[in-house]
């Protein structure tokens, strides 16, 4: 979701000098109950790298039982600079944004939207859950867009589930949302080579990862790992080693996801809901919302105030 936006200290760790290749470092996250047990686990951006590929932003959400009394919702709020994509395990919501664009999100679906020089959205219930309990669970990234890509036209982009390869493979069956890999090729464009799969193991289900993927990091959601001898908890995000291929290992079965892609072409800014290689941009993004110039979401009367801090 994108609801917090602070970029705090997240918790790392460092192995021993002797650990076992091919893990570079792990991050434990950081948790906020947004109310009602509205869990929402935060691993990117974090110390000492800002990001995986083009990723600088990753979000676990849920899973959790939304009552017909919560409010969930996320009123409409801008971006520039990133593109994101929302991937739901469980549940649904409904995808409102400034280009007029409405699509019901549901789960095993990739909906990429590219903000660019600047897009409004809104992340509402859909209406047809509104007197009916149902469990949410996702997760939400953004990946920096290329320089040369910043101030693109925003879009917004719906990959049906069906759409996505998906196959079974030594006990493991893996989805390819993103990327170009295991010999196969995700319909959901880009602007660089991007990695993003996900896999349910059973027991004792091993897969390799290889050294050509890119820089590559895997998060498990609910189920420990263990990445080439090392112990990976749930929850956790596992860095790969540049240019080490790992294998992933499910000792008693985990569902988790390995992001990635090519390095990003630069640092960035990251404040709110604004990412770019300019700190100048960023300060024009804010009096642009503060003055109400990004756009509006057809059929909205509310939005997210610019934070004071």
């Amino acid at each position: 979701m994108c609801i917090l936006r602070s970029c705090g200290t997240i918790a790392s760790g460092k192995f021993p000098e002797n650990r076992p290749m091919p893990l570079d470092h792990l991050h434990a996250g950081r948790t906020k109950d947004l109310g009602g047990g509205f869990l929402v686990r935060r691993l990117l951006p974090a110390f000492p790298r800002q990001g995986v590929g083009p990723f600088v932003f990753f979000d676990h959400f849920g899973p959790v039982t939304v009552a017909p009394d919560d409010n969930f919702d996320v009123r409409p709020h801008p971006h520039i600079g990133l593109a994101t994509v929302t991937y739901l395990f469980e549940g649904a919501m409904l995808h409102r944004d400034s280009l007029g664009k409405v699509q019901r999100i549901e789960p095993g679906a990739i909906n990429w939207m590219t903000a660019g020089r600047g897009i409004v959205h809104s992340e509402r219930r859909p209406p047809d859950l509104a007197r009916t309990p149902y469990v949410n669970h996702g997760l939400q990234l953004w990946a920096a867009l290329p320089r040369a890509a910043e101030e693109v036209a925003p879009a917004f982009t719906h990959t049906a589930a069906d759409a996505i390869p998906a196959w079974e493979h030594e006990g493991n069956a893996l989805r390819l949302l993103i990327g170009d890999a295991f010999g196969r090729r995700s319909p959901v464009s880009t602007f660089v080579p991007t990695l993003y799969v996900d896999v349910a193991a059973r027991a004792g289900a091993s897969l390799t990862l290889p050294a050509d993927l890119g820089e590559r990091a895997v998060y498990p959601l609910d189920a420990p790992l263990d990445i080439d001898g090392a112990p990976v908890p749930p929850h956790t995000m596992a860095f790969i080693a540049n240019g080490e291929a790992a294998t992933v290992v499910a000792p008693a079965g985990a569902r988790y996801v390995v992001i990635g892609g090519e390095p990003l072409d630069g640092p960035r800014f990251m404040w709110w809901n604004y990412v770019s290689s300019s700190r100048e941009r960023i300060e024009q993004a804010k009096d642009d919302w503060r003055a109400q110039r990004m756009g509006h979401v057809p059929g909205e009367t509310e939005l997210i105030p610019l934070p004071d801090k």
